[in-house]
């Protein structure tokens, strides 16, 4: 039996070091080195005769290769129109947000066609696939499926099977006969992911692997696992209602500024082509204290509405709550208000909602925060028909941000009259009326009705 060597691996960086010590000498994290256990006889060890011959630039772009596209638009678009053979995926997302629907969705559609695809649960058994399948009415005959933990025994699978697509649900049930320690633990999630990636490399084979996430919001295990992989995805949004937003996070072969945005539905996940209409649907026209803002969810504009309220507080400090939006920066909104627009509210409670479940942290955001606030302050609804947006200085000035070509479009295409932006953006439209303002003070006196 080979001996086990004890070594401390960095949970920040994927680090190894031979001795615990409180900071990781590579990323500077203190208390972040765990200890794990490797069988001594684990190494590999490489001959000349093993070593692969390289090869010429002009070789490497002579090899096509053909993407995987899933039919599914949301998703295709974010991963940069399909899956690249041979990359590694990593989604991640909160519990019960719907990461394992939308990929089993995914291999669904590209099963339908000649493609086969290995979905491996390390989670649930064979039958609790099948039933969940049935429920998202996926019935290919090629989509195939096997509850398996070792990484060893599923890259036999994938090299014997040599399917186009692997899912792997999840990582973190995924273990390695080759080092010490419990399915989860830094050192088996690293090694485990080396593992299948090597795989994906030499078979040329896309794999999925889906990722739990900590309480922190970040993705468990090393932060060597996110460096590792070709493209990281996150899914998004409020498990309990409202929209799932899938946003590229990382993308090797294609951009991170775009999104997709899914619904879900009793039959899984539902693309939403005209997410603006669907938030906008429930809006009563003519109430005090709310606005239209265009938000950017990547390259797509998305028209939101911002809800604020304000009431006299009852006790000697007023309370500030902001769902969907940083509450420091709601604070900072509230003291240019009241410094250089005159509004005092010193003495009201402000509670912001963004309709829809969304979070929002561009600072675009802040005029349409500011304006539905003096609008529920004063019980005076905004102008009909009009969307605001602008970044909002300690000083009072309301100062341009980017993609207001793209913004106003959306703003025109769902029927909006007029705008309010930044005075030194270079605009002109003639479907809409642009109003341009320099300051808070300005804007509020444009916005009321």
């Amino acid at each position: 039996m080979a001996k086990a060597k004890t070594q401390f691996i960095c949970s920040g960086c994927g680090a190894v070091s031979e001795r615990w010590q409180g900071k990781c000498i590579q990323c500077g994290e203190w208390n972040t080195l765990v200890e794990s256990q490797v069988n001594a006889g684990s190494k590999r060890s490489h001959s000349i005769g093993n070593i692969e011959k390289a090869h010429s630039l002009r070789e490497a772009n002579e090899e096509n290769l053909t993407r995987l596209v899933a039919g599914i638009a949301e998703f295709d678009r974010v991963v940069g129109s399909g899956i690249v053979p041979g990359a590694l995926v990593l989604v991640g997302g909160d519990p019960g947000i719907g990461k394992s629907t939308l990929i089993l969705q995914v291999a669904g559609r590209i099963a339908e066609g000649p493609d086969k695809v290995l979905y491996i649960s390390g989670e649930e058994s064979i039958r609790q696939v099948g039933m969940r399948a049935s429920r998202l009415q996926i019935s290919s005959e090629n989509l195939f499926l096997l509850a398996e933990t070792n990484v060893e025994t599923v890259v036999a699978e994938i090299k014997q099977e040599k399917p186009k697509l692997v899912i792997i649900d999840s990582i973190q049930t995924i273990y390695s006969d080759d080092i010490m320690g419990n399915a989860g633990s830094v050192a088996q999630v690293s090694l485990c992911s080396q593992k299948l990636m090597e795989a994906a490399k030499s078979e040329h084979i896309a794999i999925i692997i889906i990722g739990h996430v900590t309480k922190e919001g970040s993705l468990a295990g090393p932060r060597l696992l996110e460096h590792l992989v070709d493209v990281v995805l996150y899914l998004e949004g409020n498990r309990y209602g409202g929209f799932r937003v899938l946003r590229g996070i990382k993308n090797r072969f294609g951009s991170t500024n775009e999104t997709g945005i899914f619904e879900m539905a009793r039959d899984g996940m539902r693309e939403v082509q005209n997410p603006s209409k669907i938030l906008l649907s429930e809006r009563e026209n003519s109430v005090s204290g709310t606005a239209i803002f265009p938000t950017m969810e990547g390259t797509r504009p998305l028209l939101v509405e911002i809800q604020a309220l304000t009431s006299i507080t009852n006790f000697g400090y007023p309370k500030r709550t902001a769902s969907g939006m940083d509450l420091n920066r709601l604070q900072l909104i509230i003291a240019v208000l009241t410094k250089r627009a005159g509004i005092n509210l010193a003495n009201q409670d402000i509670f912001i909602n963004i309709v829809g479940g969304l979070a929002i942290r561009e600072p675009a955001l802040d005029l349409a925060v500011a304006l539905s606030i003096v609008s529920a302050y004063k019980n005076k609804p905004l102008k009909k028909d009009m969307a605001v947006f602008g970044e909002i200085g300690l000083a009072g000035e309301v100062r341009n941000v980017d993609n207001i070509e793209a913004r106003i479009k959306e703003v025109a295409k769902l029927g909006f009259k007029s705008a309010i932006i930044p005075k030194h953006a270079k605009l002109a439209s003639d479907k809409i009326n642009i109003i341009k303002v320099v300051s808070i003070k300005e804007a509020i006196g444009k916005a009321m009705a």
